[in-house]
């Protein structure tokens, strides 16, 4: 496989991020990573050129890397954990898989509503990128200003047209438990039950996939995150730019609480055995380079305000107003969601 690197100086680096000399025994990092974007790459690889620290990265998805730590316990050698989601990242400082870190560094960059919980001894867990849950639909068949908010996703009007991924999903999961602190238990529910009625088909695939499907006429309107949208904006491919031209984006709630965003985030393990190196990389990836990275490399968002990615394609999708439950609350909402998801039949 071609890795393209987007590679920086490395005395830049270096002198950017100040990194400390470590003693030999801490030049391994033990890495379970849930990301599966070739241009992190980059980020791996600047880390090292800059503080001699190697990476030995196991790429799971999240349940896989969640079930490992549980089976492993304290012999396992994951020293950072990398998760995409909020509900994930959650789930995982429940089950107590989790270290905390005190960083002032950490807590200066990363906002407080993208970190987890912090019982005095730091935060558990860190969002390092973040990504809207916007709603995306046919512009032969659907007006903006019929899906401007997520609770028109529930209108009559939209019935037969409604498309999704699983309700299960942990990206689904997690916009549900917005919804829940929102608007309450009781309301959430029967909005969900509303949806289901409006559904053009069972929900199946992935964001893409209900792109596609609103472009092709299938479904008038669907849910997914921003960055895959992004993704065919910055394709080269003629069929994907048809997608674009034929697809509307709109980010839901502007005029009352904002858009839900969810995260990808990292934790130190709760067994880590190169506790220093640890640190050092999570603080690493609250840079200003490695967040470009994540926003370049993935059309994510920085998670740290004030950074300037330059991406075209986020550019032209503009800025907006962003909702403010924290994102550990929205997590810790998702088991009561998915009781309600199997009550009104969302699959």
């Amino acid at each position: 496989m071609t890795i393209r690197r987007l590679s920086l100086p490395a005395c830049a680096l270096v002198a950017a991020l100040s990194f400390p000399v470590l003693a030999q025994d801490a030049k391994v990092l033990n890495l379970y990573s849930a990301r599966h974007y070739q241009t992190d790459e980059a980020l791996y690889s600047n880390f090292t050129q800059a503080t001699g620290i190697r990476i030995n990265r196991v790429e799971a998805d999240d349940a896989g890397i969640l079930a490992r730590l549980k089976s492993e316990g304290a012999a396992s050698p994951a020293d950072v954990v990398l998760l995409v989601d909020a509900a994930r990242l959650w789930r995982a400082e429940a089950d107590g898989l989790f270290s905390p870190v005190k960083s002032p560094v950490l807590e200066q960059r990363i906002p407080a509503k993208l970190r987890g919980a912090d019982n005095g001894q730091g935060s558990s867990w860190f969002g390092f990128s973040t990504r809207a849950r916007v709603i995306v639909y046919n512009k032969a068949t659907v007006s903006a200003d019929a899906v401007d908010t997520y609770e028109k996703l529930a209108d009559p009007a939209l019935k037969g047209k409604v498309c999704t991924r699983s309700g299960s999903h942990p990206y689904n999961l997690s916009l549900f438990g917005s919804l829940m602190e929102h608007l309450g238990p009781e309301k959430t529910e029967a909005w969900a039950k509303a949806v289901v009625s409006n559904m053009a088909r069972e929900p199946k695939g992935g964001d893409t996939d209900q792109i596609r499907a609103v472009a092709s006429g299938e479904c008038g309107v669907a849910i997914s995150n921003s960055y895959y949208f992004a993704r065919l904006m910055r394709s080269t491919r003629p069929e994907d730019q048809e997608v674009v031209r034929k697809v509307g984006v709109v980010f839901p709630n502007q005029q009352t609480w904002g858009t839900h965003i969810n995260v990808a985030g990292g934790a130190m393990a709760r067994h880590a055995k190169n506790r220093d190196a640890a640190r050092l990389f999570l603080e690493y990836l609250a840079s200003d380079q490695a967040q470009i990275y994540f926003a370049n490399g993935n059309n994510e968002y920085p998670a740290v305000a004030g950074v300037k990615a330059g991406n075209p394609a986020l550019d032209a999708l503009g800025e907006f107003k962003t909702e403010l439950v924290p994102i550990a609350t929205v997590g810790a909402n998702t088991a009561r969601v998915q009781q309600m998801l199997d009550r009104v039949g969302y699959k």
